[in-house]
């Protein structure tokens, strides 16, 4: 034993025992991660069923959990199973090597260091495909159940022929199908290829035998199958054709009918036949053949697939493409037009220019309900200051339009909800109970008429003070649901506990004291159990919901309080409109919330961005209008959904009753939506057409109202939205206003109307309108005002610079600015409205002085008819004012409406207020023995405007004379 140890004393020490703590602290971290993350995710499920539930939609959380977690270990197994399963197979497949044989010592080094690791390898391996694969499948649900309950359309594809469910049902989960199957045989292949060769079955230094039976019989087995799938690819392409784009369209072109489709269909049977040479591989083994034929197909796919259709498109297409793409093009257009709803929507010719006297210009803005002139922008500052009441309370930038029933009239109304903002509360106020428990909720409503101004050039309210009161009538004010209420709140108190949330701030009821109240709805979560608490302490990372003596048995707790929130969590297979608005409806106050079923799927149509179809001047003022970058080329405005602002109950009603996706939808989720026939008649009245589905249709429009191909082609009729012109610079569109509006030969509607100019010029090209007004049985019908290529008609850009720069506009603001520094004039949303034959603008203009506590104030009211400019403090004297210009250069008419140069004299006037009362009542009675009680409503309240005006007028003391 000489020599064995350096130092003899090394002989006589006794042995240490290693140290095991290194080897027991990793499985015990290892532990507690994973204990960490199992009770994250638990506490994360288990929050969200108890939300669900607590709205009534649990089957909508058990469907989605279900279907997700099924997919997951599903397509998890499979992708895990197909290429661990595999690699084990190669492994058991290696060839013995004896002393004799063929030796690499690089490959035994590897199988050295892998040998001892090579279990832990396969699990953490396993683990991760697992991991991959199930999350990839899990995220196709939406795919996935669409197909499981897919419906007929009804309706086939005008190319192949097939019913539209199957593009938009079946093709995007076969098309998933397919490349989760291709990923995992490539995977597979990959994994075999280096477990056979890291274990000898593929010796590349060695002089023959290369590869061993067992190897090459295994890999070929797999290339078959990888060739079949991708025969099966290739033949899906060809459906695949009617959403490809070119570029000039989106569907199948000539050079894809001609030269892309028989590629696929050879290269379909190509790869069939590599399949069947891979596998007859197995029988006769030999490299070649299957070589050979692989590259054969990647040949065809370079020369058939990718030069052929080069070659078609350079020298049959390109020299006469108009032609050549003709049919193809009527195709697009007639798909596009049905996938985004536009096949009943009329455009009709327009002068534009008109002969029509300035009296009958006047009759016929007198038979307008009202001219919205509140900007919701504008005046959203003086809402603000004038009405937010607390610095606590806050009020949206943009502010909504909707329309109420006072007295008997239908009126549009600017309305905000008066919600909170904790950010408004000073330093000293800022703590957990009071950020949670004491200020949880906003209050009531604030409204103003759009067609009238207040005293001083404010706001005429119709809803204000707190609490709220007006016009509206009774309703419960307390908001805890709406789009900027704080992320959550604790409610409700056992019985007998003194109440914490502050309801208002001095309410004269309680004596100029803070009235407290104890919420008492059916919203939020009940958290009064210890276990709860915990949960939710965890979920949003705050003890104090543990501590806290004001969460008792009885307490709630209120979260996820957005109205698009909540329902895209109960409906995430709908796109939400960006601007869901406040109504108030049956006492309580709805959020009014429109959603809408896409695709990316409908044949021939084109698609488009929604986030850039939707994006204008307004964008992004209260929230965005999409959350995710998603094109389109199908929409319906499906559902209408209200969110109750006091309790946060969520309803789903079904309102494009022929929408065979929502349809779909209905049946993946039985009894969520409730049927059209359950809205109740006071919602109805305020549902409208939503902005962002108008906003996708105008954009089509401006191309697709071209039905001829050739034209289409040459794009000379094509139109655009105008950038918006009281934005600077002028660079986003201009977004669609609310108004009332009578088109040519019909009564004035509830509508949502646009412009169009042309593509190179400002004129005004063309106007266009949907009806809004859900009560009314041409709701939706969208008309298209075309003018003649040739109008000098202006567009919104040329009418705003001739406002700016109009002397007598200019003087009448030319004090104001005067004033200093800080003051400036606002000119607010520029209207047009088709009117006599011809266009009619009208603007409010703003004054802001500037300065704390400032606001603007509605000043003026500028117009445009006849390309003849007036002022005034309101809508009806700017009119006059413009007319009584028409009248004086001999527009054809014998008065000038209300004053301001009429060329009438009072007594004439006088007889023309009664002849047109009386052509009102007679309109009025003929409309009652019609049985159309609503333009009856209409003519009796024209005759009566008129009456007021004779009176009026007779009541003016007489004109002194000026003597000498």
């Amino acid at each position: 034993m000489s020599g064995v140890f350096d130092d003899p004393s090394e002989s006589t020490r006794p042995l240490r025992r290693p140290n095991r703590r290194p080897r027991a602290l990793v499985p015990t971290l290892a532990v507690v991660v994973g204990l960490v993350i199992a009770y994250s995710v638990f506490v994360s499920i288990y929050t969200e069923r108890l939300w669900f539930e607590s709205v009534g939609y649990t089957s909508v959380f058990t469907k989605l959990l279900v279907t997700r977690v099924v997919l997951f270990l599903v397509f998890g197994v499979v992708i895990t199973a197909a290429v661990i399963g595999n690699s084990l197979l190669a492994y058991r497949l290696r060839p013995l090597v004896t002393s004799g044989g063929y030796r690499n010592p690089t490959i035994e080094r590897y199988q050295d260091n892998i040998e001892p690791l090579r279990k832990w390898l396969v699990i953490a391996g396993g683990a991760i495909l697992m991991l991959a694969g199930g999350m990839t499948a899990s995220g196709r649900w939406a795919q996935y159940l669409l197909w499981r309950n897919r419906v007929s359309f009804g309706q086939n594809d005008v190319y192949f022929h097939k019913d539209i469910s199957f593009f938009v049902f079946s093709y995007p989960w076969y098309r998933f199908l397919i490349s989760f199957v291709s990923a995992s045989l490539i995977l597979t292949i990959l994994a075999a290829a280096a477990t056979h060769y890291l274990y000898g079955g593929i010796r590349l230094q060695a002089a023959r035998d290369k590869v061993s039976r067992g190897t090459q019989t295994h890999l070929s087995i797999l290339l078959g199958l990888f060739m079949l799938v991708r025969a099966v690819s290739y033949w899906l392409d060809r459906y695949g054709l009617a959403l490809s784009q070119s570029h000039r369209f989106t569907g199948v072109s000539y050079t894809d009918a001609h030269a892309v489709l028989p590629a696929k269909n050879i290269l379909a049977v190509i790869a069939l036949i590599c399949a069947a040479l891979f596998f007859a591989n197995v029988i006769r083994p030999t490299l070649t053949v299957p070589a050979l034929g692989f590259g054969l197909l990647i040949l065809s796919a370079i020369l058939i697939g990718g030069i052929w259709p080069a070659i078609v498109q350079r020298f049959q297409v390109k020299p006469s493409e108009p032609d050549k793409e003709s049919a193809y093009i009527a195709r697009n257009i007639t798909a596009t037009r049905d996938a985004y709803g536009l096949t009943s929507s009329k455009v009709e010719g327009y002068p534009g220019t008109s002969n029509t006297s300035a009296q009958e210009l006047r009759n016929a803005a007198d038979q307008l309900p009202s001219v919205r002139l509140i900007d919701p922008q504008l005046v959203s500052q003086a809402f603000e200051q004038l009405q937010q009441v607390r610095g606590f309370y806050r009020m949206p930038n943009v502010l909504d339009v909707d329309r109420y029933n006072v007295g008997g009239v239908s009126r549009d109304i600017v309305i905000a909800a008066r919600e909170l903002n904790l950010g408004g509360l000073g330093v000293g106020q800022r703590n957990w109970n009071n950020d949670h428990t004491v200020f949880t909720h906003g209050y009531g409503l604030v409204a103003a008429y759009g067609a009238d101004k207040g005293t001083n050039g404010a706001p005429h309210w119709a809803e204000q003070d707190l609490p709220s009161r007006g016009d509206l009538g009774s309703y419960e004010q307390r908001i805890y649901y709406g789009e900027m209420e704080p992320d959550y709140s604790i409610v409700g108190r056992a019985p007998g506990t003194p109440p914490v949330e502050l309801n208002i701030p001095d309410s004269a009821a309680n004596g100029g004291q803070p009235d407290y109240r104890t919420y008492d709805g059916k919203g939020g979560v009940p958290i009064g159990s210890t276990f709860r608490r915990l949960l939710y302490a965890t979920k949003f990372t705050d003890s104090s919901m543990l501590l806290s003596g004001r969460v008792d048995a009885e307490s709630r707790i209120i979260y996820n309080r957005s109205p698009k929130t909540e329902v895209s969590k109960v409906a995430p297979w709908l796109t939400l409109d960006g601007d869901p608005y406040p109504a108030i409806v049956n006492g309580r106050i709805l959020w009014i919330v429109d959603g809408y079923t896409t695709s990316n799927s409908y044949p021939q149509s084109e698609r488009i961005s929604l986030t850039q179809a939707t994006n204008d001047s307004l964008t992004g003022a209260n929230v965005s209008r999409t959350t995710t970058e998603e094109h389109v080329n199908y929409i319906r405005n499906a559902v209408k959904a209200t969110v109750d602002a006091y309790d946060g109950t969520v309803t789903l009603y079904q309102w494009d009753t022929t929408d065979p996706m929502l349809k779909a939808w209905m049946k993946v989720f039985p009894d969520t939506v409730k049927p059209k026939s359950a809205i109740p008649p006071d919602l109805m009245a305020h549902l409208r057409y939503p902005q962002d589905l108008f906003k996708v249709q105008r954009l089509m429009l401006s191309r697709y109202h071209v039905m001829v191909p050739l034209t289409f082609y040459n794009n000379s009729d094509a139109w655009k939205v105008p950038t918006d012109p009281t934005q600077s610079p002028g660079s986003i569109a201009q977004p669609p206003y609310y108004l009332s509006v009578a088109l040519p030969g019909q009564q004035p509607e509830f509508s949502l109307t646009s412009t169009y100019v042309p593509q190179s010029r400002q004129n005004l090209a063309a106007f266009v309108a949907v009806n809004a007004n859900a009560t009314s049985p041409s709701y939706g019908q969208m008309t298209v005002l075309k003018l003649p290529t040739d109008n000098t008609v202006p567009g919104v850009g040329q009418v705003e610079n001739q406002f700016n720069s109009d002397a007598t506009v200019t003087s009448k603001l030319q004090s104001f600015r005067l004033q200093g520094a800080q003051s400036k004039e606002l000119f607010g949303n520029l209207l047009a409205l088709p009117i006599g034959g011809q266009m009619l603008y009208v603007q409010p203009i703003y004054t802001f002085r500037g300065g704390e506590g400032s606001y603007p104030i509605l000043q003026f009211v500028v117009v445009s008819i006849n390309n003849e400019i007036g002022i005034g403090t309101d809508f009806n004297s700017a009119l006059a004012d413009a007319l009584s210009t028409t009248s004086n250069q001999g527009g054809g008419g014998t008065g000038g409406g209300t004053g301001n140069g009429g060329n009438q004299t009072p007594t004439q006037q006088f007889n023309t207020y009664l002849d047109n009362a009386k052509q009102e009542f007679q309109a009025a009675q003929t409309a009652l023995t019609g049985g159309d009680l609503g333009a009856y409503q209409l003519h009796n309240k024209n005759g009566l405007a008129w009456l007021d005006k004779a009176i009026a007028l007779r009541d003016q003391p007489p004109a002194k004379s000026s003597g000498g």
